[in-house]
């Protein structure tokens, strides 16, 4: 299937420069290379500037109130399992008023596939801070600097017990829509990480990785079953080290050829590993991880419930709403 099978013939209305319009490719793409038909694809959103995304997908779509996108998609793969469901959202949107719903459906472990566009501000409101600024950010709703600690999407995803988490770039489409394809195929509730640019209000948020002369130097693209390699040459490896005394274990950069190189398993049930992966960055001097991070098996919560609907109308005497009617109207006369 084309990706143009995929776009609807609303004009995009994301800022020019936007992140956004990058991930509304790939999200084309993605559903192209996937294959599954139009009719039988959901697009769920919230509020907010990535909110805007099923409006320019020729799919099946809602667009619903601030941070309720989970609750509404929930309801649309439980009712209706057959359907593919995206959940589009940002930082905002999934995080602050959107919170509860997100940790939720991820504990449930729903049969959904959930981008979170991450550009670190309210964009669509005008230039707040969100769940994920850093602390220190000057915005319109913090003039001095928030005194907050920001939320770590992936330390979220991994506490709520998520079995798939995948993080990526905007800047870089064949990586996201690997990450996007992958978080489809992946039975369960599956996150994807979007770092995205706001032009306007938090232009180069996500410099650090995006600038294309030091991307390989300041990040690393995990895939499952190869080493964990990075560097303009791909001359650095990453590797585990246990502290002294405190026997905790830490992610360190070594050599391409040490012996110690880890192997990439995203489908290894301790989270540790994945843990530590996730918290790479600048903060303790190694490079941030794309691609798909964790990718576990575990039962699905629309499957669960609807497994439990069939056992139980199969146990019941009366099968259906008429049979019930009849067995009241037969007990009353």
């Amino acid at each position: 299937m084309p990706a143009s099978d995929f776009k609807s013939d609303q004009y995009v209305r994301f800022c020019p420069g936007c992140g956004d319009h990058a991930i509304c490719m790939a999200l084309q793409k993605a559903m192209a290379q996937i294959g599954i038909p139009t009719h039988q694809v959901a697009v769920i959103s919230g509020i907010g500037c990535s909110s805007r995304m099923p409006h320019y997908l020729n799919t099946y779509g809602f667009n619903t109130i601030h941070g309720r996108g989970g609750a509404i998609a929930t309801g649309v793969k439980t009712s209706h399992p057959e359907l593919t469901v995206w959940q589009m959202s940002g930082d905002g949107d999934c995080l602050a008023i959107g919170g509860n719903h997100f940790i939720h459906e991820i504990r449930r472990n729903v049969d959904l596939n959930v981008c979170m566009l991450n550009n670190r501000i309210y964009g669509l409101t005008k230039g707040q801070y969100s769940p994920t600024s850093p602390k220190g950010f000057v915005s319109k709703s913090s003039p001095f600097g928030t005194v907050e600690r920001p939320f770590i999407p992936a330390e979220l995803v991994l506490g709520a017990r998520g079995t798939f988490f995948a993080r990526t770039l905007d800047v870089d489409m064949p990586t996201t829509v690997d990450c996007l394809v992958a978080a489809q195929q992946h039975k369960g509730c599956s996150i994807v990480e979007c770092l995205v640019n706001c032009v306007i209000f938090n232009n180069g948020t996500h410099a650090w990785i995006a600038d294309r002369e030091q991307r390989a130097e300041h990040s690393i693209i995990l895939r499952h079953g190869e080493k964990m390699l990075f560097g303009k040459d791909n001359d650095k490896g990453l590797a585990i080290e246990i502290a002294p005394q405190t026997f905790v274990p830490k992610i360190v950069v070594v050599p391409a050829d040490d012996s110690r190189v880890l192997i990439h398993d995203a489908t290894q049930t301790d989270p540790t590993l994945h843990r530590l992966l996730a918290l790479m960055g600048p903060e303790n001097e190694l490079p941030v991880a794309l691609g798909v991070i964790r990718n576990v098996e575990a039962e699905t919560y629309d499957e669960a419930v609807n497994n439990q609907i069939r056992e139980i109308r199969d146990k019941a005497k009366a099968k259906s709403f008429d049979e019930l009617t009849a067995t009241l109207e037969s007990f009353e006369r």
